[in-house]
């Protein structure tokens, strides 16, 4: 009697529910694939192209209301102080409050993923009112920067509009002080993207209601902690390399945004000095 020999035979049915699997395990992979350079593609591009065309907006709306109305006294029209003469305490440009005091964890105010900035520092818009209308436009000829200047370094209010936002408690354009601004690095609209390129003798602008001020570069500071309240005291040197800044008073000028690109991990200062107003 010949002996049989059992013979096993792989079923056809589970060959196919592996090469679903496989072929879901794919497919998730290049679902979440494409979801991730959807979101780097907004977070990169689109918030740029919106914030641009808001800030663009706003600088045409304000100089065409400008040019359209009597010039204003220093000091008024929402321009805090004038040239030679530091706000009153505890108003938009004033000096009077101590910088930083009681404040956030971050105080210069432009942490967050991909040199986004913070809601905390000295943010806001006007003191009470919550406001974040602009009331001055920031040129920089070296970077080719135009843009609209907020009261506040508020994230959703002032700079994912793509506006550069002034430090609450800082001193107001042309004042005696430190006129102290903040700006994204990267997205939504990334004004200050390139002011590491800026340079000792470089000129920038601010334009108000009532008049033009000429900055001129003075000092770069490229790299300080994130705590360093001391780049934007009205008398500015920084606290972590005091060989930066300065001893005595005088209109100052400050830009704060974050370093590396796409890091929050440290602040990048740029100092100039009032030279004119007009």
């Amino acid at each position: 009697m010949r002996e049989r020999v059992p013979v096993v035979v792989q079923g056809r049915g589970r060959r196919r529910t592996g090469a679903r699997v496989l072929w879901v395990c794919a497919e998730a992979v290049v679902t979440c694939g494409v979801v991730v350079l959807l979101l780097v593609v907004h977070q990169l591009w689109w918030t740029n192209q919106e914030a641009r065309a808001e800030a663009r907006g706003q600088v045409s709306a304000l100089e065409r209301e400008w040019d359209m109305s009597p010039r204003g006294e220093p000091g008024e029209s929402g321009e805090p102080g004038g040239v030679g003469e530091p706000g009153a305490a505890g108003e938009p440009g004033g000096s009077g409050e101590p910088v930083g005091a009681g404040e956030s964890v971050d105080p210069l105010g432009v942490g967050g993923a991909g040199g986004s900035a913070g809601s905390g520092g000295w943010g806001g818009g006007g003191p009470g009112s919550g406001s974040s209308a602009a009331f001055a436009v920031l040129r920089i000829p070296r970077i080719g920067l135009t843009a609209p200047v907020a009261y506040g370094v508020s994230k959703r209010s002032v700079l994912d509009r793509g506006y550069v936002g002034q430090y609450r408690g800082t001193a107001g354009p042309g004042a005696v002080g430190n006129f102290a601004l903040a700006g994204h690095r990267n997205t939504h609209g990334e004004p200050f993207r390139y002011v590491n390129r800026l340079v000792v003798g470089d000129e920038i602008s601010v334009r108000t209601r009532a008049r033009t001020y000429v900055y001129r570069v003075d000092q770069v500071l490229r790299s300080t902690s994130p705590r360093d309240v001391g780049v934007i005291r009205p008398v500015p040197r920084s606290i972590v390399k005091p060989s930066y800044g300065y001893g005595v008073p005088g209109a100052y000028l400050t830009l704060t945004t974050c370093t590396p690109e796409f890091s929050s991990a440290y602040r990048l200062v740029v100092w100039a000095k009032l030279v004119s107003a007009g």
